[in-house]
């Protein structure tokens, strides 16, 4: 059962849909906010999880993000990671204000670079009782490092030097440039490149997982707000409220979860998929059906009344 939704998030109206157990009537359900990628919508990889945690009797509530997809904000495609938690936590309040929802039985999902967003905004956030990554990345550390962490420094101070002159830019009345998530010649660069590139190119730009809505750009000014943002620096402010981070054995960004479980406190574990890559935990059957068993007995566990 789906339900669309609308709340609002510093001043913006952000569009959601509800995931609900087939036949729930009476009763409040726990529910889970599930945040999506850089660059993705609520249609993709977060609904996949969504619907699925929905059968298993949990309340799932996937929604764009400010500024992305069909909910508001100017210019669009700014990857703002302070609006992205205040997303994620403007969801959980709108799930609180759900007379069909448990305001004390409320966890989180963060896909890719929502892996880091939920945990940054759960930090802080006490009404996030269960904290949960699938294929999580620290955008702030991949702009800054790139992933893999071997970037030339001097890659970031360009692009710092270019988001200063844009804000001038933008003041004296240029449109915001943007930057492509994946570029217009991809497929030229596919037999040279990564794993994760080629990967990313899969989901999102084939029948696969295209959604016209993904991946549209995003705003050359974000960097200078993603350069300044860690998502693991406070993590341990987590705990005592459980963590679970789901990885692929293949996936060349694992070491973000595995560096920030070290930096956790407990309960804490790490689960590895094996054979799985990054996107692979996206929409894979074969690799989402056991993420999705250890997440529907995590938040199971951990939201029960």
């Amino acid at each position: 059962m789906k339900t669309s939704v609308t709340f609002p998030s510093n001043g913006l109206a952000l569009v959601g849909i509800l995931f609900a157990p087939d036949g729930h009537v009476d009763g409040r359900l726990p529910a889970v906010v599930i945040s999506h990628p850089g660059g993705g919508v609520k249609e993709q990889s977060p609904s996949v999880y969504a619907e699925r945690l929905a059968r298993d009797g949990c309340a799932a509530l996937v929604f764009d993000a400010g500024y992305q997809g069909e909910s508001e904000g100017e210019p669009r495609g700014m990857e703002n990671p302070f609006q992205r938690a205040e997303d994620i936590k403007s969801a959980v309040t709108y799930l609180t204000t759900r007379d069909d929802i448990d305001p004390e039985r409320i966890g989180a999902l963060g896909i890719c670079a929502s892996g880091g967003y939920v945990p940054y905004a759960a930090q802080t956030d006490h009404r996030i009782k269960a904290v949960a990554t699938v294929s999580a990345v620290d955008l702030g550390s991949a702009f800054r490092e790139g992933l893999g962490r071997d970037q030339d420094p001097a890659v970031l101070q360009v692009l710092l030097d270019q988001a200063s002159a844009a804000r001038t830019a933008e003041a004296c009345g240029a449109a915001p440039e943007t930057v492509a998530w994946i570029p217009d010649n991809a497929g030229e660069l596919l037999e040279t490149a990564t794993t994760q590139f080629r990967e990313t190119f899969e989901y999102y730009c084939t029948p696969r997982g295209y959604h016209r809505r993904a991946v549209q750009g995003w705003v050359l000014r974000s960097i200078d707000q993603l350069a300044q943002y860690d998502s693991y620096a406070m993590i341990r402010l987590i705990a005592p409220r459980p963590l679970l981070m789901i990885i692929g054995s293949e996936a060349e960004s694992g070491y973000f979860s595995r560096e920030a479980i070290e930096r956790a406190a407990e309960p804490k574990e790490l689960v590895v998929i094996e054979g799985a890559t990054h996107i692979d935990l996206y929409d894979k059957d074969e690799y989402v059906t056991p993420a999705v068993a250890e997440l529907a007995g995590f938040f199971g566990k951990h939201l029960a009344g």
